[in-house]
Order: structure tokens, then sequence, then C-alpha cells
């Protein structure tokens, strides 16, 4: 009872009846450890399973060949075979490219596609031209434009030359744009 004789009503006498049971409060916490742990597991899961579409192709430097075969001043066509890896697909992929040799050592490697539609094209010896039989493109040994709808000169891959060996990175380009638009 209270100091004026009223009745104290439960919970305002410093006792509390319990909302509940241990057997609900240990569902509450066994819930809880279980979703963490779960969450715990899944972030690492999802990131290695979403990380690889996110990535950018990955392009190594690839040797195409001694920079000793390729005659100065006369454009050479060179084969290599390269793996690509784009997220969980690795392609194995047969390229060519176009590397010139000029008389100071220098070496510049074009892509092997015209820049007006993608249409390869090849290197007339008689003409000193490179020309596409597409659409009649035709580019100087410089990958300059001559003749024809090529909106551009030809695109140049980015090289390097170690213990003689030409190095490169094979990139693509987009056809029929006046700037170089990498794929």
């Amino acid at each position: 009872m209270s100091s004026d004789g009223n009745p104290i009503p439960d919970g305002e006498a410093g006792f509390s009846t319990p909302v509940g049971s241990r057997r609900t409060f240990m569902g509450w916490v066994t819930s809880g450890l279980a979703s963490l742990i779960g969450l715990g597991l899944a972030i690492p899961l999802l990131g290695y399973m979403i990380s690889p579409a996110l990535k950018r192709r990955v392009r190594p430097w690839v040797d195409v060949g001694n920079i000793g075969d390729i005659p100065p001043g006369e454009p050479k066509q060179l084969d290599y075979v390269t793996t690509i890896q784009d997220g969980y697909v690795e392609n194995r992929s047969h390229k060519a490219i176009w590397a010139v040799k000029h008389p100071d050592g220098q070496i510049k490697v074009f892509s092997p596609m015209c820049t007006h539609l993608g249409c390869g094209y090849r290197w007339e010896a008689e003409e000193k031209a490179f020309k596409c039989p597409c659409h009649g493109s035709v580019f100087d040994i410089d990958g300059h434009v001559l003749a024809g709808p090529a909106p551009r000169p030809l695109d140049l891959l980015p090289s390097k030359i170690e213990n003689g060996r030409l190095l490169l990175v094979f990139k693509e380009f987009k056809s029929g744009t006046s700037q170089v638009v990498e794929l």
C-alpha cells in the first residue's frame, strides 16, 4: 500500500512481470547469432561470385616475335595466339597485327582492322599503301588516311621492345568514328 492508503499497481513498486520467457529470449539470441554468421559467410561469397563480372578484361603484354624478323620500311603481318581472361571465361584467340619498323629502329604496331567498318586490310607493296578491300580506304605506311571513307588513321597498339622481342597489348577499337574509342 502507498502512504495514502491506496494499493500500489504492479510495476510501480520496483517489481515487474517478465514479458516472454527464457525460451523466447534464447530463441532471439540464437536467431541473431545465426543471422550474423550467415551474413558473415554470404558477403565474401557474393563478392567472390560477382567481382569477376565487374572487372575489366585483363590484357597482358604478349610476345609477337623477334624484331630482327621485321624488315625496315616494309610492313609485316605478325600472327600470334593469345589467351584473354574475361570474368570467368578464358578464351584462346588467334590474332594478327601489322608491324612497321622505321629506319631509326622505331616500330609502330597497327590494329588489323580498318577504322571505317572494321574490315581486314592488306599491304600493297607496289603502291606502298595499306588497302581495305571492303570500301576502298587507303592508308600510308604510317597509318594516315590517303583515300576512302575511313574517318581516322589506323589504330596504334601499345607496344614495347624487351630483349629483342616485340611485345604488345592487343586492343579493339570502335569503327566508324573520328575519335579513338576502345572497346
